[in-house]
């Protein structure tokens, strides 16, 4: 199994390698630096998932110009934003946008492995959403659209006759249909088929 990769991002040199030879005698992690946010940018595309170290304060693109480009286009990242002493506002900034926690320099190291530890267990966390909502859609693509109608019915908490009458079809096909989405979901309940539904984004979901 591969290490996580970190990836430092940060003009400043000397902290960039008091970072990097901290994080390589933890022994636990693979770690790349980049001395500017643009070179990260550049480098990102081709970049495997990881943690991202990303000083909030460079010249070019700051840490906040890298951070929204990044969560624009891919969730393949977690970003712990490095702040100096009076850039708590900017790093309050930087999490709304999207960083997951933030280190004040001068850093203790301790701290800064805990919040790397953390990072990684969201970046997992989101992974295997993602993986459970994209196995939720192709089980829900197996489906026909008449298939759906009915599932969307038991969602709505329609009797079978309801939905026959809805769909002008005789209740008897519904009992068909309702047989063959669960067969198609490979699931046993109705409630385990509407889990599916909403983990699939087949119905919305409303916050208030």
């Amino acid at each position: 199994m591969l290490r996580p990769h970190i990836y430092v991002v940060d003009d400043d040199d000397a902290l960039r390698q008091s970072v990097e030879l901290l994080l390589e005698a933890a022994g636990d992690f693979r770690v790349s630096a980049f001395a500017s946010g643009d070179a990260f940018l550049e480098a990102a595309a081709e970049l495997e998932s990881g943690c991202v170290l990303l000083d909030i304060n460079m010249p070019g693109a700051n840490g906040l110009d890298v951070l929204r480009k990044l969560t624009s286009v891919t969730e393949r990242f977690e970003t712990l934003l490095l702040t100096g002493q009076g850039d708590i506002s900017l790093a309050v900034e930087a999490m709304k946008a999207g960083a997951g926690d933030f280190i004040e320099k001068p850093y203790d190291d301790r701290a800064l492995l805990d919040a790397i530890g953390a990072a990684f267990d969201r970046l997992e966390d989101r992974v295997r959403q993602a993986g459970a909502v994209q196995e939720a859609r192709e089980l829900i693509e197996r489906l026909t659209p008449r298939e759906r109608d009915v599932l969307l019915g038991l969602i709505d908490g329609k009797a079978n006759k309801i939905i026959a009458y809805e769909l002008d079809i005789s209740p008897r096909t519904v009992e068909i249909y309702r047989a063959n989405l669960m067969d198609k979901l490979e699931v046993r309940s109705v409630a385990e088929s509407v889990r599916i539904a909403f983990a699939a984004g087949l119905v919305p979901v409303y916050r208030v």
